[in-house]
Parts: C-alpha cells; structure tokens; sequence
C-alpha cells in the first residue's frame, strides 16, 4: 500500500523517483517490474525513473556480504526470473566490496537524460546479478557503460575520475535518513504518495549474510498502479506538496 512522505518530497509529474542500492535482490526485482510494466502499458514515452542511491554501505558501516545475496538469489529470484540471476560464479576475490563506482555513474549518466541513466543501472544490476561482474570496480563499470547503447562512456569515465558524483551519492544517502526513505527500494511519485519495496512482503530468518530470506507475500500487479498514477491516470489522493532537484 501506499505512504504518505515526509511533506519536503517533491517528484515532477510522470517521473518515479527511485531510491535503491544495485546489490539489492529487492529493487532488481522492482526494476525489472518497472520497466516491464511500463513497456505493457504502453507507457514508455510518459514515464522516466529518476535513480537516487540507497547506499547500503554507508547505511550498515560495510559492504554487503556475499552469503548475503547468494541467499536472495534463492529466496528472491523466483519472484522474477527473468530478471536475471545466478549466484556468484566469478572468483571469490572479484566480488565487489564497494557498489559506490555503480551508483556514481548512474548519476553521471543522469546528465545525459533519466533515459540514459536508465538503461545504464538496469545494465549494471544485470552485470551484478546475471552476469558475476565485479561492479564495484571502474574497469567493469565503464566496460558495461560502453556496452549499453546511448551512453557517452567518455563522461561517464571523466566524471568518474574527477570526482564529482561521491558527492551527489552521499547527498542522497543523507536525504534518505532526513526523509526517512525506509529501505531499497523506496518509490516516491508525483501525487505525494510512495511505495517501500512495493508489493512485496518478506522476513529474515537469521542474521543477514548468515541466515535466508522468505517471502510473505508478492503482488506484482501494484505496479501498474504506480505506473499509471505517474503517468496521471489515476487521480492523486493526497496534496502533499512536490523532492526538488538535488
């Protein structure tokens, strides 16, 4: 069900606002609804996701724990197979301790439109979860930059190497603890109202990266009430005010 966000949060009409970490099992399974959702509607030219970062590095004082996500793999990974998915089949020492490089050049990619930045996280989630790719590392995410179709893979490495999306990855890993986004992933849409981990109801058994994750319930087709309240088919319920530009 939706949520209504803090009052400061603000999306431009028919634009989802999307706050998650590329090592999540959870928003690659949003992501992948998202985009085929929104294909199925026909909505494609109406609808953009705006990427921010949930990084879970920063919020946990660590990197993620390979047990960790070689269990959502097997607990997850049925919601949507088609995602993408295989547990980790590269050398133990390329898992990556870090997804900041990831999430840095999908904001990069955000200066050559959402559109870019789009294709450009989804190839990265599919380079982590489908393909054993060592994302945390700026070879890797250039190679998968240069290999998606419409990104200048050129700025995404100058932006890399001057620095300057760290800063815009930590502003929103701040934004979500001021606004209180709850976890990856988090949607927020024009009309005030927003969606954690939508559709989605799950519980951890044990210590994450020790024990396994089950899945309560799943309702997939709450994505297309999220995609059609962004588009502006379905009327807003609430007039929460509109998250400005970082």
């Amino acid at each position: 069900m939706p949520t209504t966000p803090h009052p400061r949060t603000q999306v431009r009409p028919g634009t989802i606002t999307v706050f998650s970490d590329l090592w999540c099992s959870f928003a690659h399974v949003a992501i992948h609804r998202l985009h085929t959702t929104r294909a199925r509607l026909g909505l494609e030219s109406v609808v953009r996701l705006d990427h921010r970062a949930f990084p879970l590095e920063l919020f946990n004082d660590g990197p993620s724990p390979r047990p960790g996500t070689d269990s959502e793999v097997g607990g997850v990974a049925h919601l949507e197979p088609d995602a993408g998915w295989q547990l980790w089949r590269a050398s133990d020492w390329t898992y990556p301790s870090s997804t900041m490089p990831a999430l840095e050049a999908v904001q990069l990619a955000k200066e050559q439109g959402l559109d870019v930045a789009e294709r450009l996280d989804l190839a990265l989630r599919r380079a982590f979860w489908a393909q054993s790719l060592s994302i945390g590392t700026r070879a890797v995410v250039l190679r998968v930059a240069g290999e998606t179709p419409g990104v200048d893979v050129g700025a995404i490495a100058d932006g890399l190497d001057d620095g300057r999306a760290r800063g815009r990855v930590t502003a929103d890993f701040h934004c979500a603890k001021e606004h209180g986004v709850v976890c990856s992933p988090h949607l927020y849409l024009p009309d005030g109202t927003d969606y954690p981990n939508p559709g989605v109801e799950a519980r951890w058994h044990g210590r994450y990266g020790r024990g396994f994750p089950q899945i309560i319930s799943d309702d997939p087709t709450v994505y297309t009430e999220i995609l059609r309240r962004a588009a502006g088919v379905i009327e807003p319920v609430s007039a929460v005010a509109q998250v400005g530009d970082k």
